[in-house]
Formats: C-alpha cells, structure tokens, sequence
C-alpha cells in the first residue's frame, strides 16, 4: 500500500508534468553517501548517481556546508558584475586543462552549444568574408544533448526524430575509424566535436591513438578540436578529464554533470588562442555561474582533490572490473560485455535493458540505461571498494532472478 505522500507526488505527475519522460517507478525523498531512499522508506544503492552528477554523493558535509555558507551570503547577481566564486572556479578549471578561458552555463547542453557557436566564429574567421567554414564532424553513435545544436551533432536518429529541420552542416564519422573522419573534414569544416567516452550511446571509449591522431588532423586542416567531456569528466575515469589517457590537449572542453555534484552548473574552457573569438556580446547567460553554482562547483572540485577520490577510482576500478567480468562469465548467455573506463562502466545484455534496470531496481540498486541493452554503472567518485563489491552481488541476484 502506498502512503499518501507517495500517492499525492504520483497524481501530481500525472495530471501536471510533461510526458517527456516514461512513468516514474519511485518517489525518492532522501540521500546520503551511496544511498537514496524512497517514500516507503526502502534503500537503494545508487549507482546511476542521477546520470554522472552526484560525484560526492548524497548530502556530502563539505558540499553541504559550503552551499549553506553562500545562500545566506550572496546567491545570483548576473553576470554584469564580478562574483569572488566564478573568477576563482574559472582559475581552477583552468588549471585544470591549460591556458585559455572559461565560460559558465548551467547544464552539458548549453556547454556543448557553446562549443558549436565557437566552431562558427571559427569558421568565419578562417574563411573570412569570402569564404564558407562551418561543417563540424562528430561521431555515429554520439550524443550532445537536446538543444537545436546539440540534436544535430548527435549521430542517434532517436534523438533527432521528429525535430526536422535540424541545423545543417553536421557529418558523422566512425568512432576510432580516423580515415572514416579524415575523408569527412574538409575546406569547410570547422571542427572536430567528440566526446572523449560516449555515454549515452553505450559507453565507447575513444581510444588513445584517435584522439592523437584527430588532434594531428584538426592541427593540419586548421580545424578545432572540441572535446565533449559532460559526462565522462570531473574525475570519473580516475583522471579529471578523459581525454588525458592520450597525452593531448583539446582546443576547448565542455563540462557540467559532476563539476557541481548536484547543483546544475555546466562550463566551456576555450584555449587561449582562441578564446578571443567570444567578444562582449557575443553569448551570454543569465544563470551561469551564479555564487551559489560555482560555491558548489568549488566545493565539489576540492572534496576531490582532499580525499583523493581519482586516486580512489583507480585504485578501486581493477578489482571491480574483475568481478563484473567473472559475472559475465557466469551469466554468459545475458551479459554480452564489460566495457568502460573509471566509473564509468556499461555491461551490455543479450537483450533489451529496461526490464533489468527494474530486476535491479527490485534487488535494491539504481542504474542507467544506454543505448537500448546497455546498463550504465556510474557510481559516486566516494564509491568504495565495499560498495563496487555490493554492485556486483546485487546484479548478480538480478540476472539469477530477475522477475
């Protein structure tokens, strides 16, 4: 029997949310650590992690009272002044991915909108009045979120279904297939955008010899390499960024999801050689980087820092990753592949994913769908080796009974 606050919630979705999303199976109420717990007061491991964001986890101390700190100080001024917070977030990622400069938005997709807004300055400014520059090669399989932009540079018909007329200009290439992307970038093309792991498309990793060889190729054709870190960033592979296992740097890099772990902030870092190419008035944002978003994004970057959770991440993700393959060996008929990268795992089935996202969500652990049969493992960066162990167990009562 559902209590009335259970009841209440549903009926309001019901009769007032947009349909966008599929009917919710549970009334979250309350999360600490590793955990959330819904209305009836039942535990879940949480290993989706609300798709990459809580980095921290639940309610973690640090974030939790640096965020208290500002609303009772300053909380939204707009981006016609100077806030303390973002010019010390800006200098922090900035030590993060190179010398350049840093934009603030709110979520993944305005980041990557603003990447695909520098790709046509870009453009404009290698062809000059004359010229035509503004094809952007991404990869089949990709996803860069719902916006107009973000649409058309995903390679996923799903997601473009029913949006036609999308923004021209977009082709796409074969993941790790560098002649696939060589034939495709041109005297027009502008820019090379990929994210360094796909996420939503399955979890495909970029390999380290592609991502040298698509930063030789844009450095030869004067094109952009833009990197879509949204997901796979903010230490989630055991490195800050992904795309530091090939040893090179991107032209410039988006972010959101973990950078704030839980409060929407999203950022753009553009190298300094062209990040003259925004000028005032050329984009802005009413919302992004507001004291109180980059209190958490600090909060977030330094509890990351302090405890080591990279260090965490790496020392903890070999292990986890042999017991999620000794699962797949016991369950070779369902589960296809392990694959991933950090905390950033997708076991693929045999078949569809959504009954065992619910078989899981029966045993008592949240985890994210992908890519039709893909199971999206994407544990908090305070994950421990007790709780990557408690995962595998959980999946394993899942595939033996997942009715």
């Amino acid at each position: 029997m559902h209590d009335t606050h259970h009841e209440n919630t549903e009926e309001l979705y019901d009769q007032y949310v947009l349909r966008n999303y599929g009917k919710a199976p549970l009334t979250l109420v309350r999360g600490d650590g590793v955990y959330v717990w819904d209305d009836e007061g039942t535990r879940y491991l949480d290993f989706g992690s609300g798709i990459a964001v809580s980095a921290l986890g639940h309610a973690h101390p640090a974030w939790v009272a640096a965020v208290r700190e500002q609303i009772h100080r300053l909380t939204h001024v707009s981006n016609l002044y100077r806030t303390r917070n973002q010019g010390r977030l800006a200098k922090t990622l900035a030590g993060k991915c190179g010398p350049g400069r840093v934009f603030f938005c709110n979520s993944g997709a305005e980041a990557n909108e603003a990447l695909i807004k520098l790709s046509r300055l870009h453009g404009n400014r290698k062809a000059g009045e004359e010229g035509k520059c503004y094809k952007v090669v991404t990869a089949e399989n990709g996803f860069h979120g719902r916006t107009f932009g973000g649409m058309s540079a995903t390679g996923q018909e799903k997601i473009r279904k029913g949006y036609a007329p999308l923004v021209p200009g977009f082709s796409f290439g074969k993941l790790n297939d560098l002649e696939s992307f060589e034939r495709l970038v041109d005297e027009e093309t502008s820019a090379v955008f990929l994210e360094s792991i796909q996420g939503e498309g399955g979890i495909h990793s970029c390999t380290p010899e592609f991502l040298k060889g698509i930063r030789e190729l844009c450095d030869r054709k004067g094109v952009l390499m833009l990197l879509d870190e949204v997901q796979c960033g903010m230490g989630r592979t055991g490195r800050f960024f992904a795309y530091e296992k090939a040893a090179i740097r991107p032209d410039a890099v988006g972010m959101a999801k973990g950078l704030g772990s839980g409060f929407p902030i999203g950022a753009v870092w553009v190298h300094e050689d062209f990040a003259d190419l925004f000028t005032p008035g050329s984009h802005g944002t009413t919302f992004g980087g507001t004291p109180l978003a980059c209190a958490a994004g600090l909060a977030t970057l330094y509890v990351i820092e302090r405890d080591r959770l990279m260090e965490n991440v790496r020392e903890n993700t070999p292990g986890w990753m042999k017991e999620l393959n000794a699962m797949k060996e016991a369950f070779p008929d369902t589960v296809l592949s392990v694959r991933g990268e950090g905390y950033m795992v997708g076991v693929q089935l045999a078949t569809d994913a959504a009954p065992m996202v619910a078989a899981l969500r029966r045993h008592g652990m949240l985890a994210v769908p992908a890519s039709g049969n893909v199971i999206r493992l994407l544990p908090p960066l305070i994950a421990g080796k007790d709780d990557l162990s408690r995962s595998v167990e959980i999946f394993r009562a899942a595939l033996a009974d997942p009715e």
